[in-house]
């Protein structure tokens, strides 16, 4: 009998010890963590922007407004917000707006209008803070502020999501993809609206949701129904519609865009009024403007009677905007100055009214890389301005190097989504102080340019800069190469008169001729022409450009013009010209 009582002790011991264990494994493994968790600091206000809760500093409310840390603006919903730590100003841009606030002003500038704030920017304990309500319809935002639960929620306006509710009780949002992790939230089914989350990742199993206030976690794809839905449609913003569409943007009647370059370094010019009009050319670009200091000062060349004489020959005029401040150290200055900047932007708006301008073509070189933000910062401030009086505003570029001052200095791709046109400058491949001789423009090298710079900016805003200039590389007995840039006209003169040899050079698409002089000096010359730019031109076909931006009037020959207008407004594809060129042969003519 205690043997027997003895067993079944044993027995039901291991058996307890398996039931324990079994309900241990089950616990450990199998069971779901019941237990609840906070999800925010409920002491504090809290700050959710799409699928982040926002720690890295805390919004404030003033007169029952949001004001949120300018860092947290710039790291979570615009990284173009600028602060003028020195000046205390801080400037918002957009396709279409300019909104300048100065700290503790109570008014604000909008494309230079006044508007009053009910909040100003302010500086407290060295952050700076800007009123949320005032620009979340600038920046397509919808701001949802919870008092009870002490959560303020950003989202992006018009933005596809998927959103999410629960179907069964089982339904809880965890802090993490296990049922191990605790649990933030539990769902009454019969409160069908305050039920629904926002999806913002599917990793299978589970779902990473937000509800709507403004928990984030993770739920089991199995107890929600997924449905697509659109966030709020967004009224006047980048994303919400294309502001280069919703204006016009403008472009030539027929074809392609064929626009020069006009050198003007005096005033009261008239135009080429001894020239019958060129078949083909729609812009002209006078370099008139100039930037002369860290102030501001500008050079003005314009002329109304030239763009009396333009559009009476149905020439659009963007006149020309260049820094000439004598070095990247001085334009850094102008750049950093945000008073000088807004000097410049009203005085370009001044005289695009006062000459009747049509549009305005920024150039600006030898940047350093440490201003290449501000530089970017410049183009955002003017082209808003620019296009709500119908300008339209273009920019020229280098083509893609390690150069820091003339390649890396341009951040390309904010720079084509700003402006209406890029115009890549594909010349100088050798240099006036190249250390070898070479071509201006080796056409392989263009097409490799284009193809680069295709990487940043859309086709349809790209035109490709042509040079109508060529280099004359002269080599002197124990002296160093030198250059000099001649016209088309004045290097065929110099191959002529010098009995050249001429020979067609079909890695650089061009005439090569090479001559001695009687002063022992040697003399190369990789000749652009109008088959030189026929080749060249080709590549607007090819890669679907905007059209061609030709430095500059009076160095072409006439030639050049009948070449443009057939293959810009003639010719309509790559194949067309390609078909047009198949049988071409080479031959130098004098």
């Amino acid at each position: 009998m205690n043997k027997r009582l003895k067993i079944i002790s044993i027995v039901t011991i291991m058996m307890s010890i398996i039931a324990i264990m079994a309900i241990s494994v089950y616990i450990v493994y199998f069971a779901p963590n019941n237990t609840i968790v906070q999800a925010f600091d409920e002491g504090k206000l809290n700050l959710v922007i799409g699928d982040k809760i926002i720690d890295d500093g805390r919004p404030v409310i003033k007169n029952q407004e949001i004001l949120l840390p300018l860092d947290i603006i710039k790291e979570h919903v615009d990284p173009y917000i600028y602060l003028d730590e020195k000046l205390k100003k801080v400037i918002v841009t957009t396709n279409d707006k300019v909104i300048r606030m100065n700290l503790n002003s109570p008014e604000a500038l909008i494309n230079n209008k006044p508007v009053n704030l009910k909040n100003p920017a302010i500086e407290e304990n060295k952050v700076v803070y800007v009123p949320l309500y005032f620009l979340d319809d600038f920046y397509s935002i919808k701001v949802n502020y919870l008092k009870d639960k002490n959560v303020i929620i950003i989202d992006r306006k018009g933005t596809s999501i998927k959103a999410a509710e629960p179907v069964s009780e089982k339904a809880v949002i965890r802090k993490g993809e296990s049922i191990k992790f605790p649990i933030y939230k539990k769902f009454d089914m019969q409160e069908e609206l305050q039920n629904k989350m926002t999806v913002f990742g599917d990793s299978g199993e589970w779902l990473k949701v937000r509800s709507q206030d403004g928990i984030i976690g993770f739920i089991q794809k199995k107890y929600v129904k997924v449905t697509n839905q659109q966030l709020d449609a967004a009224k006047d913003t980048d994303k919400a519609k294309d502001t280069d569409s919703a204006r016009g943007l403008w472009k030539p009647q027929h074809g392609k865009i064929n626009l020069v370059w006009d050198a003007i370094y005096k005033t009261n010019t008239k135009g080429w009024v001894d020239e019958d009009r060129i078949q083909g050319l729609d812009v002209v670009s006078p370099t008139w403007f100039e930037v002369k200091d860290g102030k501001g000062t500008m050079v003005n060349r314009a002329s109304l009677p030239y763009v009396e004489w333009a559009h009476k020959n149905n020439y659009k005029v963007w006149a020309h905007l260049s820094n000439n401040l004598g070095g990247p150290n001085n334009t850094g200055v102008f750049l950093n100055n945000t008073d000088a900047r807004e000097i410049v932007i009203n005085k370009v708006l001044e005289y695009s009214a006062q000459y009747r301008l049509d549009g305005i073509n920024i150039d600006f070189e030898d940047i350093n890389l440490r201003d290449k933000d501000v530089l970017t910062q410049f183009v955002r401030e003017l082209s808003p301005l620019l296009k709500e009086k119908g300008l339209v505003v273009s920019m020229d570029i280098t083509p893609v190097s390690n150069n820091e001052n003339w390649s890396l200095c341009y951040d390309r791709k904010v720079l084509g989504e700003t402006v209406d046109y890029i115009m890549l400058m594909a010349y100088d491949q050798h240099w006036a102080e190249s250390p070898e001789a070479g071509s201006v423009a080796q056409q392989s090298w263009v097409e490799n340019s284009v193809k680069r710079t295709l990487d940043f900016i859309p086709k349809e805003k790209l035109l490709l800069g042509l040079p109508y200039y060529t280099r004359v590389w002269v080599t002197e007995s124990g002296k160093r190469l030198r250059s000099v840039a001649t016209s088309m006209g004045y290097a065929k003169s110099l191959i002529k008169e010098n009995n050249a040899q001429v020979r067609w050079d079909e890695e650089s698409g061009q005439f090569y001729a090479e001559y001695n002089k009687d002063n022992g000096s040697n003399n190369k010359i990789w000749l652009e022409n109008e088959e030189s730019i026929n080749l060249k031109s080709s590549l607007v076909h090819k890669y679907g450009l905007a059209g061609v931006a030709g430095w500059r009037k009076n160095f072409e020959v006439s030639e050049v013009w009948n070449v443009l207008n057939k293959n810009l407004k003639v010719l309509d594809s790559y194949e067309a010209w390609q078909s047009q060129n198949k049988e071409k042969k080479y031959v130098y003519k004098d």
